[in-house]
């Protein structure tokens, strides 16, 4: 087996409860399993090995900001249009809001389908159709 491109990422969150639920949403669509959970955060699996990480932490200072220096967004991928469909259309029941609505689903150009979805603590997600 070749080796992972991301091992992990770990995504520090003002609120906890409100940010778990929606990541749990988006991640379900995207075939990541809940994995791990404690008092200030949980962990999804993805069936390629990588985890993504979520708490809040007395050590993080300040909110998070993707304008600033830093990583702007993560990007996904989903096999089908009708994924990334469904998902624009639950989106916004689960806390997300969506980016350039007005371009959909070629914000990022014609030759390039996605969906943009920013998280109430400002995290971008980028969903790419990818068959």
């Amino acid at each position: 087996m070749a080796a992972r491109a991301i091992h992990h990422l770990d995504l520090w969150v003002d609120d906890f409860a409100t940010a778990g639920d929606e990541w749990s949403w988006l991640l379900g669509h995207l075939d990541w399993e809940a994995d791990l959970s404690w008092d200030s955060g949980r962990s999804w699996a993805h069936p390629d090995g990588t985890y993504l990480f979520m708490e809040s932490s007395t050590d993080q200072v300040g909110a998070h900001d993707r304008m600033r220096a830093g990583v702007n967004h993560i990007a996904f991928t989903v096999e089908t249009r009708d994924v990334l469909d469904r998902m624009r259309a639950e989106s916004s029941g689960h806390g997300w809001h969506e980016l350039f609505a007005d371009r959909f689903p070629h914000a990022g150009g014609e030759e390039h389908t996605a969906l943009y979805l920013e998280s109430s603590e400002g995290f971008e997600v980028e969903i790419v159709v990818e068959p």
